[in-house]
């Protein structure tokens, strides 16, 4: 590493380059293990300071749209004194001075990093480094843009008469300074000079080698996460709630500082976070989009202080991937919910196939029986009539007739579940027809200590319907909130206008439904009360003539909660062809 312009030669100039040789190895053997910016300019700091002997080593990198000053000061029987921090630069590239900062000494740094020095001059080197043995008697630069153009520095040294200022640049790109300061006057020899720029070149090396290991290393670390993220989204039956826990517990390795990271993922109401995540005053955040609706949030927060980067200390490839994952979470939510919607949409179908095949086999028996039935409701009552009937076969021909009229009447229902009794459609005001079944219950409400709500909304336009059948259907539906509510509760009657529909929703605060129970409830003949005390046949019928006035019906329930009903009919009758079986 001999400079040419070395003009002493001896034992001493060669021993002195091998000095330079073994630190410049050091340098670059430190540079491979890619530590992070802070750590890196103290270690380069402190192996110059102590080859040195100055009394200030002092970096100046450019790095994330600003510049980072790191300062190391030898303390006499102390350990030396480090400091970094990042300086904001303006439109032409220039650091701008703080409000402590000697703006002559700034203006000589930005003058050297941009390559402004004209080099044939005593105190400039030929690659542009400016050296002085007395910065504290004042001096002047040319400029290369106009040689009589002078810059005059005053007194720029403060504590310290030697200066060092190395200019550093990488593929002709400058990059920042090095400087090294003595209080002893004329401390750096020309020599020693030639030799520092000669391993500022290799420093420049060194910092290029760093920030070439550091930003693989976390691009590694973001692909890592991403990958996890593949893997956890490639399984089927993990439920979304352990997908956002392992998540969020794959975010914090893929971070600048692991150590102090902390993740939450919100969504729906729910959190998932890290252990001890606390929002902080450095945190970055994006929002979980699905469909165009915000659906919940991601965000990383630092637990402790750390040097300005990009988005406060935050990188801004940390921001481009906290975006992605932001997407790819939603992603993962809207392939889950469509896959749950598809199963939701084929047990409707099967379910509507097994409520069509039992319609149909409904239908034949009701057809069967309904001959039968007549003959034996005539019969009765022609035996009932007869003169001298005794008194015993009286009565047995009441219960033959009362049997036969209640058999009637499931005959009547499940031939309206199977939709073969037509509806006679006329236009009716839903709460009108809602008030006229709840005048019947108010009693009723009264005796069995339950509280009646109704929130029956003004204005709501008429709808096709068959007045006699939507009666049916409120009346089934409060006589089963009534049941479920034996201790008394709530019952909330509502109606509502929505789109092109109206709703009309019944919900109780009773004993609820358990899921099971919830995809039976309008299979004909299925009950979960005790043997006769009911059909079977109510919540089938309000299913069947729902569906019969194009509308659909809704159910949610909890045990222990209650149970709510909504019903959706169209506001005009839908223009369809609908055939009934003679």
């Amino acid at each position: 590493m001999r400079h040419p312009r070395i003009v002493k030669d001896g034992a001493f100039q060669s021993e002195l380059v091998e000095k330079f040789k073994v630190l410049s190895h050091q340098i670059l053997e430190y540079s491979n293990r890619g530590e992070l910016r802070g750590d890196f300019q103290r270690e380069i700091s402190s192996m110059l300071l102590d080859f040195s002997g100055c009394n200030v080593i002092e970096f100046w990198l450019k790095g994330h749209g600003k510049y980072f000053r790191s300062e190391m000061v030898c303390l006499v029987g102390k350990p030396s004194l480090f400091d970094i921090k990042p300086y904001a630069q303006n439109e032409k590239g220039e650091i701008i001075p703080g409000p402590n900062d000697h703006p002559e000494l700034i203006d000589l740094y930005n003058t050297i990093i941009q390559g402004r020095i004209d080099l044939s001059q005593p105190m400039v080197t030929e690659r542009g480094s400016v050296w002085t043995g007395n910065a504290k008697k004042p001096f002047s630069l040319r400029l290369k843009v106009n040689k009589k153009l002078h810059r005059r520095y005053d007194d720029i040294g403060g504590d310290y008469s030697s200066l060092l200022l190395i200019p550093l640049s990488v593929n002709r790109e400058n990059i920042g300074l090095l400087g090294l300061k003595s209080k002893s006057s004329h401390y750096f020899k020309k020599d020693e000079i030639f030799l520092y720029e000669d391993l500022s070149r290799d420093l420049e090396i060194a910092i290029t080698h760093r920030d070439a290991q550091v930003d693989l290393r976390e691009r590694i670390k973001e692909l890592t996460c991403l990958y996890r993220i593949a893997q956890l989204a490639a399984q089927p039956d993990l439920p979304m709630r352990d997908i956002l826990h392992e998540i969020v517990k794959a975010i914090p390795p893929a971070w600048l500082y692991p150590e102090i990271t902390h993740a939450r993922i919100l969504f729906n109401g729910d959190s998932f976070s890290t252990p001890d995540f606390q929002p902080g005053r450095h945190q970055q955040r994006a929002d979980i989009i699905i469909n165009g609706k915000k659906r919940g949030s991601i965000e990383v927060v630092y637990g402790e202080e750390r040097p300005e980067l990009d988005e406060g200390p935050f990188l801004k490839e940390e921001r481009v991937l906290l975006d992605t994952l932001s997407k790819e979470i939603a992603n993962i939510i809207m392939g889950r919910e469509a896959a749950q919607d598809k199963l939701n949409l084929e047990e409707q179908v099967r379910h509507a196939d097994r409520l069509a095949t039992i319609g149909q086999l409904a239908a034949g028996v009701a057809h069967e029986l309904n001959e039968p039935l007549g003959s034996i409701l005539g019969f009765s009552q022609l035996v009932k009539k007869s003169p001298g009937l005794p008194y015993q076969v009286g009565r047995d021909m009441e219960k033959i007739l009362n049997a036969s009229l209640h058999a009637r009447d499931i005959v009547k229902k499940l031939l309206i579940f199977a939709r073969q009794m037509p509806p006679q459609r006329i236009k009716v005001n839903l709460n009108q027809l809602v008030e006229e079944c709840l005048n019947f219950f108010k009693s009723r409400c009264a005796r069995d200590k339950i509280e009646l709500i109704c929130a029956l909304s003004p204005n709501l336009p008429e709808i096709d319907a068959d007045p006699s059948q939507i009666n049916q259907v409120v009346i089934n539906l409060m006589v089963n909130a009534f049941q479920a509510m034996p201790q008394g509760g709530k019952l909330k009657v509502q109606t509502v206008f929505e789109g092109d529909r109206v709703l009309l929703i019944i919900e109780d605060t009773g004993i609820g439904m358990s899921e099971e129970v919830l995809e039976k409830i309008f299979t004909p003949f299925f009950t979960t009360k005790e043997v006769g005390k009911g059909t079977g046949l109510g919540l089938p019928v309000v299913h069947g003539i729902v569906t019969s006035h194009g509308g659909s019906i809704q159910v949610y329930s909890q045990i222990g909660r209650g149970t709510r009903f909504e019903i959706q009919l169209p506001m005009t009758r839908p223009n369809v062809k609908e055939t009934y079986s003679e």
